[in-house]
């Protein structure tokens, strides 16, 4: 039986009917046509489907849709400005060749989002705790710690 929900996804309330069984991720890419979020391993292994949950990253394929009610979700779709204009971390990504084949980066920058919401200076350290949920099989994370640590805020 189908449950109606209502939600903040990316700024803005949104309602959906939602099977029980269905995921966050199912919701975002199948319902809202939100393709940023990706499905990789559908264990909460990879951390691919990460996403903003009030503030907080959060596996998307363990989050079943119906629990995202009354909650605040970002995805990377909504991490941008309106205008377009790309986030501290997005163009970090861009500038520090942190992207590759891409399919971690949704993930990663909004992990690196959590973190830096809550830590604006985090350490090396901290940073490689704070995405270690979050595989990537490019890079080999050097430049992804690279593009976190130069939107640091220093004093």
């Amino acid at each position: 039986m189908k449950t109606t929900i209502r939600f903040k996804l990316n700024r803005e309330w949104v309602e959906a009917d939602v099977e029980p069984w269905w995921t966050l991720v199912r919701l975002l890419r199948d319902h809202f046509d939100l393709t940023g979020t990706k499905e990789g391993c559908g264990y909460g292994e990879c951390g691919a489907c990460t996403v903003l949950m009030d503030n907080l990253a959060v596996n998307a394929c363990l989050v079943l849709a119906r629990h995202v009610d009354g909650k605040e979700i970002l995805t990377i779709e909504g991490l941008s400005q309106p205008d377009g204009t790309l986030h501290p971390l997005q163009k970090a990504f861009l500038e520090k060749g942190a992207i590759q084949c891409g399919f971690c980066t949704p993930g990663m920058v909004l992990a690196a989002k959590a973190l830096l919401d809550r830590n604006p200076q985090p350490t090396e350290e901290e940073i490689k705790r704070a995405i270690v949920g979050n595989l990537c099989r490019c890079t080999g994370y050097v430049k992804i710690i690279e593009a976190i640590q130069s939107v640091t805020k220093k004093e």
